[in-house]
């Protein structure tokens, strides 16, 4: 099969696309034949080995996992004799990376606690743009904050990958939303249901004196204190994303202010959840989420898809047919 490697920390242009082994699954396992994958910055993280602490899971001088991509959907080609959910054709998607990435190729191999029927109301390729970031923006919403319906709810980051869920998944659940972006994002935003945007090239909202009971932090580089001006006195901060500082500080000082303040500073990086895929996947039938794709390559022009997603301007996600 097909697959696009790489052997050392580094660039994109570290990426190869190369003839490899096609994967036998497990006892356990599903061999999927993959029709679309999503990156997501985890994906830079792990080609960069940046920050070093990725290396402790992903290896310490080069990558333990060679074949990048966590997001995937496909067609179940063949099961493991323990497998009882999934059956071979069936259209599945879900997020890998329990099981050593490898969703930049033409198949891969998982468990079946990975994976969700795909919808039939959506095309693979938006069945691929959901597991992780959608699964940040439904964790940070239900789990990390508990959203009851009427609570006010600000998104920073609201037109990128998590934050494009996040809008949607936050008004699913009854939040009255208000969504920071650019100012050529916004109308792309207020299509996805925000309630109000803030143009933050024009307006900081640390500084219009409106208080918040969840920020989601999908992108910025406020301080900690910043936003706790702009969370309501229980309010909550969850931080998914933005700059190094900004991930540091909720990681480092947060617990201190949740322990001594009714405020609640959280981070959150995702975890697989087969329950929540399936709280997902009902979103999407429902349509009450529909994913936002900005660009779709394909698995030869997949440095080229890590150099557009390296500017950081992408708008939703970005998606590679194989």
């Amino acid at each position: 099969m097909r697959a696009v490697m790489f052997n050392e920390y580094g660039s994109a242009d570290q990426l190869k696309l190369e003839d490899v082994p096609k994967p036998s699954p497990k006892s356990n396992e599903v061999l999927i034949k993959i029709k679309a994958v999503s990156l997501n910055y985890s994906d830079w993280h792990m080609l960069k080995g940046d920050p070093y602490i990725v290396r402790l899971w992903s290896g310490l001088r080069k990558p333990k996992y060679p074949i990048l991509g966590v997001d995937v959907s496909g067609i179940v080609e063949s099961v493991g004799e323990q497998v009882k959910e999934f059956k071979i054709g069936d259209e599945v998607f879900g997020n890998v990376s329990e099981n050593g990435l490898g969703g930049l190729a033409e198949y891969t191999c998982t468990t079946e606690e990975t994976l969700v029927l795909k919808p039939q109301n959506i095309s693979f390729e938006e069945a691929a743009s959901v597991p992780q970031a959608a699964l940040v923006g439904l964790q940070s919403i239900k789990e990390k904050a508990h959203l009851i319906a009427g609570q006010k709810v600000l998104i920073n980051g609201a037109s990128g990958g998590v934050g494009t869920f996040a809008v949607q998944i936050a008004k699913a659940f009854g939040g009255q939303v208000t969504a920071v972006c650019s100012t050529q994002n916004m109308e792309l935003v207020k299509s996805i249901g925000a309630d109000q945007v803030i143009d933050y090239t024009k307006e900081d909202f640390t500084q219009n004196g409106q208080e918040y009971d969840l920020i989601v932090a999908a992108n910025g580089h406020h301080s900690i204190y910043e936003y706790q001006g702009s969370l309501s006195p229980t309010g909550t901060l969850v931080a998914t994303g933005g700059s190094m500082t900004q991930i540091f500080q909720s990681m480092l000082l947060g617990p201190l202010i949740t322990m001594f303040n009714g405020q609640k500073i959280r981070n959150l990086y995702s975890s697989s959840s087969k329950k929540n895929l399936l709280i997902l996947s009902e979103l999407l039938e429902s349509k009450k989420v529909i994913p936002v794709i900005d660009k779709q390559y394909t698995l030869d022009e997949t440095i080229d898809a890590f150099k557009y997603c390296d500017q950081g301007h992408a708008k939703g996600k970005v998606v590679i047919k194989i």
